[in-house]
């Protein structure tokens, strides 16, 4: 299934598909390999001088790869930032462990194609477009959240402020024998005499 998807692919983006009508000036002219339009990538249109986007979504792109992976068949897919991703991987990892390429079952019982369609579907192709890699601030060293700020996010109010009480408990804390017999103290001076007679109390309030 996977090999028949990648071939699905390729017979419909470049044997059923048409040589794009308008080429870049700086692209050159190869006579035995056919152009195709990139449909993993945005293009340009001349005339209206808009960007259409591109023609599979990023998560078709990703099933695409994963079978083109799957089968050996991942040079046949046009370039984008998700297959250089994929190719990259492949490499350090055939760098590791070297993997025998498995043999793709397209499928046909002879050696001829029943279908003139399927005759040249592995054939070379050269596709137009350019593939515009997005810079991620931060993503070569692992930190993309916090990759170019001046100070992080503001977070919670007891996060801002968790320090600042973490100082003043300790404060706290330090002097908390001191503050328990001065607090003892002071209510033991205000307590009342029993061996003094009534009313000569100092802090004494009237009965009215």
């Amino acid at each position: 299934m996977a090999a028949r998807a990648v071939k699905r692919f390729r017979i419909r983006e470049v044997i059923t598909a048409k040589a794009p009508s308008i080429l870049p000036p700086t692209a050159p002219s190869l006579s035995h390999v056919a152009r195709r339009t990139n449909p993993f990538v945005p293009q340009l249109n001349a005339k209206t001088g808009k960007w259409a986007p591109p023609k599979y979504s990023l998560r078709q792109q990703a099933d695409l790869i994963k079978k083109a992976r799957k089968t050996g068949m991942l040079d046949l897919l046009p370039p984008s930032t998700k297959t250089k991703k994929a190719r990259e991987r492949l490499a350090v990892a055939q760098a590791a462990q070297p993997v025998v390429k498995a043999q793709v079952i397209t499928g046909e019982t002879s050696s001829t194609p029943t279908n003139p369609k399927d005759a040249g579907w592995q054939r070379p192709v050269e596709w137009v477009g350019k593939v515009r890699e997005r810079k991620v601030a931060g993503a070569e060293i692992g930190n993309r959240l916090y990759a170019g700020r001046k100070r992080m996010f503001k977070g919670h109010k007891w996060e801002r402020l968790a320090e600042k009480r973490a100082i003043r408990r300790n404060m706290l804390l330090r002097d908390m024998p001191k503050r328990i017999a001065r607090y003892k103290q002071y209510y033991r001076r205000r307590r009342p005499n029993p061996l003094k007679p009534a009313g000569t109390s100092k802090n004494a309030k009237l009965p009215f």
